[in-house]
């Protein structure tokens, strides 16, 4: 049996990637994985409470492994941490790491040249599946997610929960999933979860940061790039 972590984000990609490996009698999986600001308390770019995470964590039953990161690492520093926090997790047994992605293949070359540092491997249990037929599947599982931040442009979907409906109104630029980094989203309910995890919606924020030099990780930013501009959608815990 392969023993592994799980990159989680707390999205909808991570939520139906997850689905998929506990139906898979040969994966365990010890940890959910997810990167924080430990500067501010919320889930690395998708701004979410660390709150409203564990409750995530605690209504999948698996335990919580929290990266806290500062809030703008450089790839160096990022890198630093996350090889520390490799190696801990391969000194227990653990040889595979298993990600969301979809189609961004600088991004898993990347992820799989970092796991290849600690004799790891990765698993891409969505990997290069068509994201509209991906979206209708996590629908149509029951899952329910709200989108908690956007690129500016799209700042009226923003606290929305994404239906069929919402999906089909988007730009036609703009990939179904999001996996270019036009939105990330909250998963509150659905197969994975013993129980709905209660939100409401609160204030809207702008936030505009160094685009990353390094496409390999979202979290990432630096000073010498162009800005771009994030809604974020403030969810609190009821």
């Amino acid at each position: 049996m392969v023993q592994a972590i799980f990159n989680w984000s707390g999205g909808k990609d991570s939520s139906l990637a997850l689905y998929h490996c506990l139906r898979d009698p040969q994966i365990s999986i010890k940890y959910l994985v997810t990167t924080v600001n430990d500067a501010v308390d919320r889930i690395s770019m998708h701004g979410v409470r660390v709150e409203l995470l564990i409750k995530q964590a605690e209504s999948i039953g698996i335990p919580l492994y929290q990266i806290r990161l500062p809030e703008m690492p450089g790839m160096k520093e990022y890198d630093e941490i996350m090889g520390q926090h490799l190696s801990k997790f391969k000194s227990e047994g653990i040889t595979h790491s298993i990600f969301g992605d979809i189609f961004l293949e600088d991004l898993k070359n990347y992820r799989d040249a970092r796991l290849a540092e600690v004799s790891m491997t990765g698993i891409y249990p969505l990997w290069k599946r068509d994201t509209h037929e991906l979206i209708d599947e996590f629908l149509d599982l029951g899952f329910g997610t709200v989108i908690a931040c956007t690129q500016e442009r799209l700042e009226c979907i923003a606290g929305k929960e994404i239906s069929h409906e919402l999906i089909a109104g988007l730009p036609t630029d703009v990939d179904v999933c999001g996996e270019n980094g036009e939105f990330h989203t909250f998963a509150f309910k659905g197969p994975i979860f013993s129980k709905e995890i209660k939100y409401k919606t609160g204030e809207k924020v702008f936030k505009e940061y160094n685009a990353p030099k390094d496409a390999n990780d979202s979290c990432v930013a630096v000073n010498d790039q162009k800005r771009s501009g994030f809604w974020y959608c403030d969810l609190l815990p009821e």
